[in-house]
């Protein structure tokens, strides 16, 4: 078991010590005095450039942050792009609606589209039926596969 020293002795022991690192002190006072002088000479120099620079990067944080103007207007030209698709989205459904309705209800709209679909045409009535479009891929003549 380890014997430990009496209170009074390490008391005693720091106590001799007071003096060395008094001088230790005045020592390093000694050597900091110029610069601390400095710095209280320029002390209201130092602390407007503090201030600047808070304020700069203040100004950054602000416009170019994570949250901030850049990218709130961003996401504000976002919503109006969406609510415009919302918007048209919500019209064409209307329109599909109201055709809907008049499907089930109106003999005039269903007669209309039947005789689109199936291209009937009443007694007297010419169809005219376009041709189906010509492919890209797909030449139109026989000439122009040479």
């Amino acid at each position: 078991m380890p014997v430990l020293p009496k209170a009074e002795e390490g008391i005693r022991a720091m106590l001799e010590r007071i003096p060395q690192a008094q001088e230790a002190l005045d020592r390093l006072a000694q050597r900091l005095l110029p610069a601390w002088a400095v710095l209280y000479r320029f002390r209201r120099r130092i602390a407007t450039g503090g201030v600047l620079l808070l304020t700069a990067w203040l100004f950054l944080h602000v416009m170019f942050g994570a949250n901030g103007m850049v990218v709130y207007k961003e996401k504000r030209a976002e919503i109006d792009e969406l609510q415009k698709q919302v918007n048209g989205l919500e019209l064409e459904n209307r329109l599909y609606g109201e055709q809907i309705k008049n499907l089930k209800s109106d003999p005039r709209t269903i007669e209309r589209e039947a005789r689109e679909a199936l291209h009937y045409a009443r007694p007297g009535e010419i169809v005219y039926v376009a041709p189906p479009p010509v492919s890209p891929t797909r030449p139109a003549t026989n000439s122009a596969k040479k």
